[in-house]
């Protein structure tokens, strides 16, 4: 019998440390731990299409998605505002509020994903670790499911299901943290009045 237990016990011990998924409270850590960040990325959207560019976020509250030529489409938000900026159209971007997308749950001041009803999903296949989350008092307005590496904790990419079921996906490459960011970047009246001239 101790023979079959330390047998058991070594095998045990011989499984990879990273098969338990990364807590919620060291990925809320990782959240915490940076106020901006910068880095390349390529989106993958509902239809099939793909885009690339450069994501800027200055929690809270404010991310901005700049295209890469020849597309000189751009999202942001910045003011509880989210701002879709069409080059091919003439009015004003379209807009509507933060508080709208799951984004809101990672651009928060304090992001707490231990939060009761937040996480609806936390898993790990033995090399990433996925997390999905709502806000729980709006899950109507979708979710975003975040997939996460170890050693140090880093977001790898993330997908948006919106609240007609559409998905948006964002794999993030080399993003930065804590570096000084302009606060134009965020300001979709500037941007509204660059666009003009």
């Amino acid at each position: 019998m101790r023979m079959i237990l330390a047998a058991v016990m070594g095998a045990m011990m011989a499984l990879p440390a990273y098969a338990n998924p990364i807590s919620l409270e060291e990925i809320s850590r990782y959240f915490n731990s940076f106020t901006t960040a910068q880095g390349e990325f390529t989106q993958i959207n509902g239809d099939g299409s793909i885009s690339t560019g450069t994501i800027y976020i200055a929690r809270p509250g404010r991310i901005r998605f700049e295209y890469a030529p020849p597309d000189s489409s751009l999202v942001m938000a910045g003011g509880s505002q989210v701002a879709i900026f069409d080059p091919k159209s003439n009015q004003p971007p379209e807009q509507y509020p933060l508080s709208r997308t799951p984004l809101n749950l990672i651009l928060a001041q304090n992001v707490d994903l231990t939060r009761a009803r937040m996480v609806v999903a936390h898993v790990s296949d033995g090399e990433t670790t996925t997390v999905v989350a709502q806000d729980p008092d709006r899950p109507q307005h979708g979710s975003i499911e975040m997939v996460f590496t170890a050693n140090p904790t880093e977001l790898r990419q993330w997908i948006i299901r919106d609240d007609a079921g559409g998905a948006t996906t964002v794999v993030l490459n080399d993003l930065a943290t804590n570096m000084q960011l302009s606060s134009f970047l965020f300001n979709i009246h500037y941007e509204e009045e660059q666009r003009r001239r």
